[in-house]
């Protein structure tokens, strides 16, 4: 997997499905596809991100995109992410926050570069559940997936910045059929595709994107 060069820059984009991955999208880059939850993107992001690192090619770029769920945003909308936490830590037994990881020296909620002027900024709470129904009560967060936080981390280890853009694929009424949430994919492929065109447009623009470096 060889980051999309933009400009002067490498970026990475990392999805965790294809079945995400449309028309639109595959007409501008090559994504890292790294399976379903945060464990399969935190292992698929950080073996990439390894092998280039020893080849001498990491990029100074990841996107993480895809689909999310929301009951606050806009059904089919598209959203860069401006802070992401982690749903399923919760060693408050222990004396810790709730979202806050023991002994670790990083906060429970996280924030990230938002580069795109005409893309609206909403947070982010990623898990290893689907979330449905009632459960949007417990999250403070305007949209739920299951990967950036996990692709976040990776890229920590690695000192590569990150973003986030996510379209709304479901939240309103329940949850309940694969197509639930597959029935809007195609529409957001094409809206990603222009949030992508917008990011390719900063990157190439001559001063620097403000939280990127070359």
């Amino acid at each position: 997997m060889s980051p999309t060069r933009i400009a002067d820059k490498r970026v990475l984009f990392v999805m965790a499905t294809d079945h995400e991955y449309g028309p639109h999208l595959k007409a501008r880059m090559s994504p890292l596809i790294t399976g379903v939850g945060p464990i399969e993107a935190a292992v698929g992001t950080t073996a990439c991100l390894q092998q280039l690192q020893a080849a001498g090619e990491l990029p100074d770029l990841v996107v993480s995109l895809g689909s999310a769920g929301s009951r606050r945003c806009m059904l089919g909308a598209v959203y860069q992410i401006e802070r992401v936490s982690w749903r399923d830590m919760d060693a408050s037994r222990l004396g810790f926050p709730k979202g806050a990881t023991p002994f670790a020296d990083f906060p429970a909620v996280m924030d990230l570069p938002v580069l795109l002027p005409d893309v609206p900024h909403a947070s982010l709470s990623t898990g290893g559940d689907i979330v449905g129904g009632e459960d949007y009560d417990a999250i403070d967060a305007d949209l739920v997936e299951m990967e950036t936080y996990a692709v976040l981390r990776a890229c920590q280890r690695y000192g590569v910045p990150m973003i986030g853009l996510r379209g709304v694929s479901d939240g309103p009424g329940e949850l309940e059929h694969l197509s639930g949430w597959t029935h809007l994919l195609a529409l957001l492929d094409e809206r990603l595709a222009v949030a992508v065109d917008q990011l390719f447009a900063v990157l190439q623009h001559e001063e620097p994107a403000a939280g990127i470096t070359g």
